[in-house]
């Protein structure tokens, strides 16, 4: 499988993604950050509506690639981008629902991703993996927050499989006491992706939504006003 590119999800060539790539789970951030971002930017991919594009920021060379909805989503395009194209740093770039005394447009590292997900399985260890980032791309992302003078959380995220969920829901308090931060649907799978893989990885998310508290975001501003996070992730090329 490793020898086809094209891959069934993606219509780039070897050398048209750079190593570093930004991935947020929309194709239209992926469209927004090209077009105000990048320059010189071409894009290597349409397939099924993921967009993909790569260009250059303050001289880097850079690509930003759409991944969808879910761990399954993120799993497919993780795993190509690394394994086919060659990609070392992967910067998930995307939004998450606030535990606590999160707010909306509130900035989070996950440091560590827990999750409800099966994917895990699928590596046959003989226990519970703990999936965490990049310190490396922690450490630089954390430096360009002080640097920018932007407010950041650092900390446990929930990767969940579930969006609509019954019985226990995902804003459920026994996640918080046990100090994780804020829910998303993508990073755990990206982390153990990136560590079979020895690669880098780090989520960089911004708060969208507080449902404890009936705070949300349109889908217009979650894809063109979530900036610091886009920021922060560039000048992690």
């Amino acid at each position: 499988m490793s020898n086809f590119v094209p891959t069934p999800h993606n219509a780039a060539l070897v050398g048209d993604i750079a190593e570093t790539v930004l991935l947020p789970g929309d194709p239209l951030r992926a469209k927004f950050i090209a077009d105000n971002y990048l320059e010189d930017v071409v894009q290597y991919n349409t397939v099924r509506g993921m967009f993909g594009y790569t260009g250059t920021y303050k001289g880097k060379k850079i690509s930003v690639q759409g991944t969808g909805m879910g761990i399954p989503s993120m799993a497919i395009y993780s795993y190509e981008l690394i394994n086919f194209y060659g990609c070392k740093n992967l910067i998930r770039i995307g939004s998450a629902g606030g535990y606590g005394n999160l707010k909306i447009r509130d900035i989070v590292f996950g440091m560590g991703a827990s999750t409800n997900s099966n994917y895990g399985s699928h590596f046959g260890l003989p226990g519970t993996f703990a999936p965490i980032c990049s310190f490396e791309l922690l450490e630089k992302a954390v430096r360009v927050a002080r640097e920018k003078g932007i407010d950041f959380e650092v900390g446990n995220i929930l990767s969940s499989d579930c969006f609509y969920g019954e019985g226990e829901d995902v804003m459920d308090t026994k996640w918080s006491k046990m100090g994780v931060c804020a829910v998303e649907m993508e990073a755990a799978a990206l982390y153990m992706n990136a560590a079979r893989a020895g690669v880098n990885a780090l989520a960089i998310l911004t708060i969208s939504d507080c449902p404890t508290k009936g705070e949300f975001t349109t889908a217009e501003e979650r894809q063109e006003t979530f900036t610091k996070m886009m920021e922060i992730a560039l000048e992690l090329a």
